[in-house]
């Protein structure tokens, strides 16, 4: 399971937004857990915290530099405690890391061996430092971008107040990866400084630091770092509240007035936002208006994006934060309608999992039964390769949302032949191009596309919205 759902679904079981930093500082520890042996006084500690938070945290953040303090007994004491951390619950190491030419043997130790989920990384040596880590699809990271030191301010600050270099490293590091391999960490006492940053970065997971240090009211925290959907926002627990006899019942007080004062903004704030044109072209393209908006709610991302395949593209396509958007939504169904009205079948298929939803709506609007190819085969219950109703020999139309190899389209079009039924046709909304639709023909597949990649990329030069160092990267990669 990819870092990204992995903490979705942990934030959804325990109904919290908290992470727990199992920091083994002797400093800190309660003086009831002190005997002659530190390590396994350390060890009895971060055991307790662990089970006593365990069924209220999204998230556990171990802090190497802790660790590695204590020498090897420490390196060791931290195997024990990544261990010691249930399954499910996501691990966030917190290593600063900033050697980039230690990056990538150091990618591999920590998510291969340790097994952690994400890590933290410094920013000043760039994507290429940051690269070796985002090479791993299922992992994520944390730049680094604010922190609350008052030796930083000079730097953080710099030139201005009013475009400060933070700004700047949440503006660059955007570029790097996709939001569900890269994040941000923020440290601040200062509610405006995490709301310019979300304003920034409003699709990206913020881990917030330090934000208990001068007492702040925990709602003007929320309302600047949560998102439009009111989560994207990570919260420490202090770390004085972890010497406590009582955590858990510390934790779950905190963890209620969190929810409570994020259900208040969540209320406060609900409304379904209405997008408006601003830009009027001579020749513009008949759906000008549609590539607009999908630039501009940042399914479209121009930049320097790692694969998974560790090639680097100058764009990225996120097609899952239309369904958070009915204005947009019922643009791209329409869009899709356009081709599929023209198109004989009986039946129509998404590809799992980024099309369903798609073509759920357009199944719903077509008047027309839905089926899909299961991505896996459950090992339980009925088993089934293909979900929903059909008969043989009937005629379906796969719709997908990106086409850029076709590998995953045409498998799932096989699962589909293989019950039987007959595809000819399959419609997908964004064609990468470089000959994936003669890859489809030669298989005996019609491939149809809303956009090309190209149309949208020329549109949005046209329009302003990308600059031309951004156009030409795309056209060099072509």
């Amino acid at each position: 399971m990819i870092f990204f759902d992995k903490l979705h679904n942990n934030i959804l079981q325990n109904q919290s937004l908290l992470f727990v930093g199992l920091d083994p500082n002797p400093e800190m520890m309660p003086a009831h857990y002190k005997s002659q042996d530190v390590i396994d006084d350390l060890w009895n500690w971060l055991q307790f915290i662990i089970s006593e938070t365990a069924d209220f945290v999204c998230a556990y953040k171990p802090t190497l530099g802790f660790y590695e303090a204590l020498g090897v007994a420490g390196l060791e004491l931290l195997h024990k405690t990544l261990a010691a951390i249930p399954t499910h619950i996501p691990i966030i190491l917190d290593a600063k890391h900033s050697d980039l030419n230690t990056s990538t043997v150091f990618a591999r130790t920590v998510f291969t061996e340790w097994q952690v989920d994400a890590i933290t990384l410094s920013p000043y040596t760039g994507q290429d430092h940051v690269a070796p880590f985002l090479v791993y699809p299922d992992k994520a990271v944390f730049i680094l971008c604010c922190t609350s030191n008052p030796g930083a301010e000079a730097l953080q600050q710099y030139p201005t107040n009013e475009s400060p270099l933070y700004l700047q490293v949440v503006k660059e590091s955007k570029n790097w990866g996709t939001p569900e391999q890269l994040g941000l960490e923020v440290g601040t006492i200062n509610p405006e400084v995490l709301a310019l940053i979300r304003s920034v970065a409003p699709e990206r997971i913020i881990m917030a630091r330090s934000i208990w240090a001068a007492g702040n009211n925990l709602k003007q925290i929320l309302a600047a770092g949560l998102n439009a959907s009111g989560d994207g926002l990570l919260i420490p627990v202090p770390q004085d509240m972890l010497a406590s006899p009582n955590l858990s019942d510390n934790i779950q007080s905190l963890r209620a007035g969190i929810n409570q004062a994020r259900t208040e903004i969540i209320r406060d704030g609900s409304t379904c936002s209405v997008w408006l044109p601003d830009v009027c072209l001579l020749n513009q393209h008949p759906q000008l208006d549609l590539i607009l908006q999908l630039y501009d709610i940042g399914c479209i991302m121009f930049g320097n994006f790692v694969q998974a395949s560790g090639a680097t593209f100058p764009y990225y396509i996120d097609l899952r934060k239309i369904i958070s958007n009915p204005q947009v939504f019922n643009q791209v169904l329409s869009a899709y309608e356009k081709i599929l009205k023209n198109l004989k079948f009986d039946r129509l298929a998404g590809i799992p999992y980024g099309s369903l939803p798609t073509a759920t709506g357009l199944s719903l609007r077509l008047h027309c039964p839905m089926i899909f190819p299961r991505k896996e085969v459950k090992a339980h219950g009925t088993r089934r390769l293909i979900e929903g109703n059909f008969y043989p020999d009937e005629t379906v139309v796969v719709v997908d949302d990106i086409l850029i190899s076709g590998k995953s389209v045409m498998e799932g079009a096989e699962k589909l032949k293989s019950a039987g039924l007959k595809i000819n046709d399959i419609v997908v909304f964004i064609d990468h191009e470089q000959g994936v639709q003669n890859r489809l023909l030669a298989n005996g597949y019609r491939g149809h596309s809303v956009f090309t990649i190209s149309e949208i990329t020329e549109t949005l030069y046209q329009a302003g919205r990308i600059n031309q160092e951004q156009f030409l990267a795309f056209q060099e990669s072509k």
